[in-house]
């Protein structure tokens, strides 16, 4: 079979990505309508991701954020979005680049997406420095409270990896 010299595979990604960076824009411009709601699967120690020292030691690895009834400063760029959630009552501010995102899902009408993510992290000092308190977040305040669904693991559970398909109706 000869090699994929355009790496198709990356350009339907990115394609599938601008799906979501559309659906996040019609969110952040007119509200969500009707029942429909996100769930967004991203990897924490992706560079650009911007959380709490607090959030990021609550979730090493990878988060799923919910985008439902309470967000805010919900703003969407060509590659990022930034959202303000919160967290146990405290307002969180996200900035998520699309390239960290793993999965995309909007339960209301089964459409789920899972993307291949490249293996690139924080360098264990950036982690370091964001356990201490030392990494800041340049995100605009904007996000939501209903951050866990009735079947997110619990916070001690969070580097637990859950499957799109566990909310798809079968």
């Amino acid at each position: 079979m000869p090699e994929d010299l355009m790496r198709y595979d990356l350009l339907a990604q990115n394609a599938l990505k601008g799906v979501v960076r559309d659906a996040l824009r019609i969110a952040a411009t007119t509200g969500l309508p009707g029942d429909h709601h996100f769930y967004i699967a991203f990897n924490t120690r992706h560079p650009g991701v911007s959380l709490s020292p607090k959030i990021l030691g609550r979730y090493p690895r990878e988060m799923t954020i919910v985008l439902q009834h309470q967000y805010w400063n919900l703003n969407v760029h060509d590659d990022r979005f930034e959202v303000e959630l919160s967290f146990d009552n405290v307002p969180e501010q996200l900035v998520i680049p699309f390239d960290a995102v793993k999965g995309f899902l909007d339960p209301a009408v089964q459409f789920g997406l899972q993307f291949e993510t490249v293996n690139v992290e924080r360098k264990p000092k950036d982690l370091e420095s964001a356990k201490n308190g030392q990494l800041k977040s340049t995100a605009d305040p904007e996000g939501e409270d209903d951050t866990k669904s009735p079947d997110s693991p619990a916070p001690d559970e969070a580097a637990k990896v859950v499957s799109l398909d566990h909310f798809r109706k079968k």
